[in-house]
């Protein structure tokens, strides 16, 4: 008993971001009225990485206008969902509801992976599309590639934590749903290199991998700051309800503020 509640508590808390930890989509949530979807697409892109072409979804908040400016929170997906379907999914409504319940605005992107677990094979390389094709595709667009966060689900969720521990700061903050981990793999062995990474790491109480979820959690070097344990399994139905925590928790992390540069000493008084 001891051990699950320690675990638990590791998990809570948001560090100030005002993000709730634990539990999904309340009564009162699911009544209110669906906000209205800003600027959604799904364009065409030649990707060299993974040599062919592949679609390219980008979402922004309703009031928005084409979100030039806003920084970006990069969608990697899991093994039966692909960018054709964010939108019919809703995540553009999800996206201008998270605004307007307070979290700072920022865009969605995300590009057809394929079904291999967001690793290099045989010459297709899904993983160098999002460190370097998409922030290209994005800075087109006019968003603020200096900004940059990862928010993934299942096969997406490790592969949001494995890009995090492949490219040091690249993110200033992971969210991943059910990471589809296991103990002794890449993600683990490469744990240590999240030491200083801001993670929000969420699981279902009937997901089957939520043994391995919890034991990811018990290795990293830094607790989540934000995430949880609910009700509900390894399917969209529960990932979808913890998506206005996540969406708090990235809209927080992008646009945490710089720190304060250090003043210069001033200069001693000399006698002419």
């Amino acid at each position: 008993m001891r051990r699950r509640t320690l675990l638990n508590a590791a998990i809570v808390g948001a560090v100030g971001l005002g993000v709730a930890a634990v539990g999904g989509l309340s009564s009162a949530q699911t009544t209110e009225p669906e906000a209205a979807a800003g600027d959604e697409r799904v364009e065409k892109k030649e990707s060299v990485a993974r040599g062919k072409t592949i679609d390219f979804y980008t979402a922004v908040p309703a009031g928005h206008g084409d979100g030039k400016g806003l920084p970006i929170c990069l969608v990697m997906h899991g093994a039966s969902t692909r960018p054709d379907d964010f939108r019919g999914l809703g995540f553009g409504r999800a996206l201008t509801r998270a605004v307007e319940k307070g979290s700072p605005p920022f865009v969605l992107a995300g590009a057809d992976g394929g079904r291999r677990g967001w690793r290099p094979h045989d010459g297709d390389d899904p993983q160098r599309m999002v460190y370097e094709e998409i922030p290209n595709w994005c800075a087109e667009r006019g968003f603020d590639v200096g900004r940059l966060a990862i928010w993934g689900w299942s096969m997406g969720g490790a592969g949001g934590l494995r890009l995090a521990e492949t490219f040091r700061g690249f993110a200033k903050g992971v969210a991943a749903f059910s990471p589809a981990v296991s103990r002794g793999d890449d993600v683990f062995q490469s744990v240590g290199r999240l030491r200083t990474q801001p993670l929000g790491l969420w699981c279902g109480l009937d997901d089957p991998l939520l043994d391995d979820v919890k034991a990811l959690q018990l290795a990293l070097p830094m607790p989540p700051i934000a995430g949880g344990y609910s009700d509900g399994g390894h399917d969209m139905d529960y990932w979808k309800s913890v998506v206005p925590q996540a969406f708090q928790f990235i809209g927080g992390m992008l646009t945490r503020p710089k720190p304060s540069p250090t003043p210069s000493p001033a200069p001693s008084a000399t006698m002419g």
